[in-house]
């Protein structure tokens, strides 16, 4: 099967209950499917470049998918449908990333004082 990354983008005023129950909602979409998780990393919540549906704040969501494309195709619609969710992209990838993103990675750079540049501040 091949592989997905999946980042989605959901309104600021969320509850993390509601959070929650999206990521599974779209993780059952997936296995359902007969799909994988590879893993879920919850971003937070970041600013937008710009406004989006009068969002100045959303968030961020990724997921790492092992499934057919069917079942992106069924996750995209429903999230097309939803009112939660005000961007998707999803994006074909040779192999699944192991361990952190790059997001993570850089965020706890910034917990450790260091600039993702590699320079002390």
């Amino acid at each position: 099967m091949p592989f997905y990354e999946h980042v989605f983008l959901m309104r600021q005023d969320l509850a993390p209950a509601q959070i929650e129950a999206i990521i599974d909602t779209n993780k059952k979409i997936i296995e359902d499917a007969g799909g994988k998780i590879g893993k879920v990393e919850n971003w937070g919540l970041r600013t937008l470049a710009y406004r989006i549906r009068k969002n100045r704040k959303a968030h961020y969501v990724l997921m790492n998918l092992d499934c057919p494309s069917e079942a992106v195709n069924e996750l995209e619609r429903i999230e097309r449908l939803s009112d939660d969710v005000i961007r998707f992209m999803t994006v074909r990838v040779d192999e699944l990333e192991e361990g952190p993103s790059a997001m993570m990675r850089a965020r706890e750079e910034r917990g450790r004082g260091r600039r993702p540049g590699g320079r002390d501040r």
